[in-house]
């Protein structure tokens, strides 16, 4: 049986870790009262011991609740770009021969990150041309600093769904003040909202191989992204021991592997108030978020109004 760690609304205004089964059943963890997370990731040698040794049946199954972020406050956010061979394909690049290694940017953690149910905001501007991008989140367990790709599992903690949003107006810059500086890419990835997580963190042991995923998008239920994890140009262990080989990876740090073909500006289509974005990824389970403009929720928000 497969579960992944939650971050559910409690009764209050707060929240608590819970876990949720495959089927959405979601199961309270009394044992970790008053911790996040985050703060089970960074005591993971210990908790995952704990973990493993559960016996879920026993745990307190709670209602309907509403999830967070997992991960609601993560160190850091780091992304691996244009990293599917199909994506290459559908952009109009050439494949590479040899494969280097990946390249990166990465995404404001605190501002960017929301979880399922929660709206994407498109931002209030003239020729905004916002897109998905279904994606592989590893998340770190275990500090990292220049480790090798064989030894990156030791510092795995487990996976989540993600949706790297992005500004295709915002990617190019006509007014660079040098070619170098053309592309703008915190811009194009780092409004607010961009990057939906969850809707739990499957521990590792969960996934037999992370490269024989199925990973699928739709819009209104539509399938604009149907792919596997097989696709990846690197592979997520070589995509986090070159994040690693960068700076220093922390537990609770989510590392985005790529996204794979079917984004909307291959297509010519993007975001529109009303939509909703649906991402799955093998049995990580679904990340489900609504679409609106920034007016709708300004508006809202007027009103006491809290959408999503």
């Amino acid at each position: 049986m497969t579960w992944s760690l939650v971050s559910y609304r409690t009764d209050g205004a707060g929240t608590a870790v819970g876990l949720r089964e495959t089927d959405g059943t979601v199961r309270a963890l009394p044992q970790y009262a008053g911790r996040t997370v985050l703060g089970l990731l960074k005591d993971w040698g210990t908790v995952a011991e704990e973990l493993r040794a559960l016996r879920v049946a026993s745990l307190p199954v709670l209602g309907d609740r509403a999830l967070e972020a997992p991960i609601r406050f993560p160190h850091k956010v780091i992304c691996a770009g244009a990293n599917y061979f199909a994506h290459l394909a559908e952009m109009n690049v050439p494949r590479p021969d040899p494969v280097g290694p990946p390249y990166f940017f990465l995404k404001p953690p605190t501002t960017t990150v929301i979880g399922p149910g929660d709206a994407i905001v498109l931002p209030d501007r003239k020729g905004r041309r916002i897109d998905w991008e279904a994606e592989l989140g590893v998340v770190i367990g275990r500090r990292a600093r220049d480790v090798d790709e064989h030894d990156v599992a030791a510092h795995i903690a487990g996976y989540t769904v993600l949706n790297d949003v992005s500004a295709r107006d915002r990617l190019g810059r006509e007014d660079a003040v040098a070619p170098p500086f053309g592309f703008d890419w915190t811009s194009a990835k780092g409004e607010d909202t961009f990057c939906p997580t969850g809707p739990g963190v499957t521990p590792a042991w969960f996934v037999d191989d992370p490269q024989d995923l199925r990973i699928t998008l739709s819009v209104n239920g539509v399938v604009k992204q149907d792919s596997s994890t097989s696709d990846m140009m690197n592979g997520a262990f070589a995509v986090v021991a070159a994040a690693s080989r960068i700076m220093t990876l922390e537990p609770g740090d989510i590392i985005a592997t790529g996204s794979p073909a079917g984004v909307g500006a291959a297509r010519g289509e993007f975001l529109q108030h009303g939509d909703e974005v649906l991402v799955e990824i093998g049995e990580l389970g679904q990340l489900r978020n609504p679409v609106l403009d920034a007016a709708a929720v300004l508006a809202a928000a007027a009103n006491g109004r809290r959408i999503a």
